[in-house]
């Protein structure tokens, strides 16, 4: 009688997270062995360029790396505080006596005894756990950026290299704000990952069919299509239209 009542969250909801799963293992194969195929390698890119370009010219462009990486933290700040407010909403309904599933029953398929709901609060609880666990160490690292980014790398004329020898370098700095980025993009992956769990409240079909739905969606956005900008730029050659 168990298994008649969660087959369909034993079987959905599993496939539904391996096919967002097997997306990201595919995008982060497609990040190393062909960056500029997709979003992420691009940006990573123009962010090293980024970091050079302020360092060689840090007199006039302090301003404009201060003001950069402030806006950064401050959308993981947004992201962390979302998540953590949903934790302890989350963490509310946990600790009720789950009278929030009583007027959804007859519209949840699957199982939604007590132990069932406990398992989709405490699911969706946890990814938003690690999701702001992500975006903290991600303005972590950004705050050490908006430190170093001005540090000037040269060494002081009066003291030989062996004396003072240099930590904060361009590399240096621009692999703290690799790692902050990627941390920010691991934030928002769960985030999203989170979304489909939401949905199991009412039942493990809608799990499914978000994770199914999410890919497509977040392969136009990941993956850079080069026959499109090609076409786009021939055309905007002979005047059609622009891109």
């Amino acid at each position: 009688m168990e298994w008649r009542e969660c087959y369909l969250d034993a079987t959905l909801v599993p496939l539904g997270l391996m096919i967002s799963a097997m997306y990201h293992v595919y995008l982060w194969h497609k990040v190393r062995t062909k960056p500029f195929t997709t979003v992420l390698g691009v940006n990573a890119g123009a962010r090293r360029l980024w970091v050079d370009s302020i360092i060689k010219d840090n007199d006039k462009k302090n301003i404009l790396a201060v003001q950069t990486l402030r806006n950064i933290i401050m959308g993981s700040t947004l992201m962390a505080t979302t998540s953590i407010l949903l934790c302890a909403g989350l963490a509310a309904v946990i600790s009720s006596t789950y009278s929030v599933k009583k007027p959804i029953n007859d519209v949840v398929f699957g199982a939604h005894g007590d132990v069932m709901v406990a398992l989709k609060y405490v699911t969706v609880l946890t990814i938003f756990l690690f999701s702001f666990f992500s975006h903290s160490l991600s303005i972590r690292f950004m705050n050490q950026v908006n430190f170093l980014i001005n540090v000037p790398i040269s060494l002081s004329p009066e003291k030989s290299p062996e004396e003072e020898p240099v930590v904060v370098t361009a590399e240096y700095v621009t692999e703290l704000l690799d790692k902050g980025f990627v941390l920010n993009t691991v934030g928002n992956r769960l985030f999203y990952a989170a979304i489909p769990l939401m949905l199991w409240i009412f039942g493990p079909v809608l799990v499914f069919f978000c994770s199914v739905v999410m890919v497509p969606v977040l392969y136009n956005l990941d993956f850079l299509f080069l026959s499109k900008f090609q076409s786009g730029k021939t055309e905007k050659i002979h005047g059609c239209r622009s891109v």
